[in-house]
């Protein structure tokens, strides 16, 4: 099985970096295919294929991921429309906002079976939240694209309604969560830390506290509530962060998120 990846910026590179970290492609099955002569240097010496020539990228691929901006989702595909084979191929489209219905009138009779499919960077370290919306596709196209996007990292399959919240939740996520990080590191400095030990126990605080609520399962409140006792430094500090607005802060940007 092989795949292309037409464009290879930030998170379309993230996605290579995936794909050759997993052991559902082979490097020499993975083309790359990007403008930059820079980029395609990059991936050319981790062993996969490249290319600056999108179509024929798409020709030779079972399975075709278009990870470029929005803006440039039409003119990618238009310009690989020839090269597409619906009975032979699927496609993977990674970028927020763009429909279905326009990906379908764009490419017509010669739109494989489409994904719109948004990770985030975290795809390049194999721990990306996935969402994954099968367009018109059977089950088993939809177990086999799941599946890579499985290995690198987790996966959900939503409807198209709920990638816009999907996207906000996990991808645009991921900097809210790194932006606490830098709060949190900051205030360690400020508590007599150096900056790198700061921001190393605030990452491996962050991490266990996944890992609790992974492996107990609990509600988060709950697994607080361990860790609380009255009167208590920890609840003196959870109540001024709330005195501050720190949950309505987090759920205020969430929303902002959709607009």
């Amino acid at each position: 099985m092989k795949i292309s990846v037409i464009g290879a910026g930030a998170m379309g590179g993230a996605t290579v970096e995936g794909l050759i970290k997993g052991q559902q492609f082979k490097n020499e099955d993975i083309t790359v295919s990007d403008p930059s002569q820079a980029v395609v240097e990059k991936f050319a010496k981790l062993g996969v294929n490249v290319t600056i020539d999108n179509q024929q990228a798409a020709s030779t691929a079972d399975i075709v991921c278009v990870v470029v901006k929005p803006w440039l989702v039409e003119r990618v595909l238009t310009g690989i429309k020839a090269a597409l084979n619906p009975q032979k191929q699927l496609l993977i489209v990674i970028a927020a906002g763009v429909p279905s219905a326009s990906i379908k009138e764009w490419l017509g009779a010669n739109c494989p079976p489409l994904f719109l499919v948004i990770p985030n960077i975290a795809i390049a370290q194999l721990a990306s939240m996935t969402f994954i919306v099968p367009c018109d596709t059977t089950n088993e196209q939809t177990k086999l694209v799941q599946g890579i996007f499985d290995e690198m990292g987790t996966s959900l399959l939503t409807d198209e309604q709920h990638l816009a919240s999907g996207t906000t939740l996990a991808s645009c996520g991921i900097a809210y969560a790194m932006r606490y990080i830098r709060a949190a590191a900051e205030g360690g400095v400020e508590l007599g830390f150096k900056a790198d030990d700061a921001k190393k126990i605030v990452m491996q605080t962050m991490k266990g506290a996944v890992e609790l609520l992974e492996a107990s399962g609990l509600h988060p409140e709950a697994a607080i509530d361990l860790v609380t006792t009255p009167g208590g430094l920890t609840i003196k500090g959870l109540n001024e962060m709330e005195h501050a607005g720190f949950t309505s802060a987090v759920i205020r940007g969430l929303k902002a998120g959709l607009k």
